[in-house]
């Protein structure tokens, strides 16, 4: 009963979609129907602008952080990592916008920081670095997402072998999620930070 209510509850955090929501306060639109139609952070920050972008950024890593929290109150560690694992599909797939969600990369990082702080702030710095050369923010995110498993084998003397497989399936999700950008990456159509689309 406490793994469904985990499962349950994390997944509904999850579904809160803050760029959703600040589209319809701020601009009443729905931002979906918008430059990249993506309900997460970038799109925010390219539909709604800087202030709207940040704080979309910061609520979507706060929904991996209460999740977390919540997760690990109810069930342990193993808890946590289903929080972890079903808010970031919450925010991915919200049931109540039609299962089409953002791209989870805020959330990730909201769960990476208490899963395992290290590989968060590596991933961070990954992620930055490629953003600020490139200005592409999918391959920084991709970039970042990738080199999480890698990440925790280099910080831990020992992997927790739940904890890892969880990395991976966030790291594959975020990939998956990003199979459009990845395309428009290859064929040189990728929108740089910054660019309107």
């Amino acid at each position: 009963m406490r793994i469904f209510i985990t499962i349950l509850l994390s997944y509904l955090i999850g579904c809160f979609s803050s760029a959703y929501f600040l589209g319809k306060v701020s601009q009443n639109i729905d931002i979906r129907n918008y430059g990249s139609g993506n309900a997460g952070a970038t799109n925010a920050l390219r539909v709604l602008g800087k202030k709207m972008g940040i704080l979309t950024f910061v609520l979507d890593i706060l929904k991996g952080l209460i999740a977390v929290l919540i997760g690990k109150y109810i069930a342990g560690f193993n808890g946590s990592l289903l929080a972890g694992i079903f808010v970031v599909l919450g925010h991915d797939f919200p049931i109540f916008l039609g299962f089409k969600g953002g791209k989870g990369v805020a959330t990730s990082f909201g769960v990476l920081l208490l899963l395992n702080w290290k590989v968060a702030l590596i991933c961070l710095v990954i992620a930055s670095t490629v953003i600020i050369f490139t200005k592409y923010v999918s391959l920084g995110s991709i970039a970042a997402c990738t080199t999480a498993p890698l990440a925790i084998v280099l910080t831990s003397d020992i992997v927790n072998k739940n904890l890892y497989l969880t990395i991976w399936f966030l790291a594959a999700l975020t990939v998956y999620k990003h199979k459009a950008n990845m395309a428009r990456l290859f064929r040189g159509e990728e929108n740089k930070l910054g660019k309107n689309i």
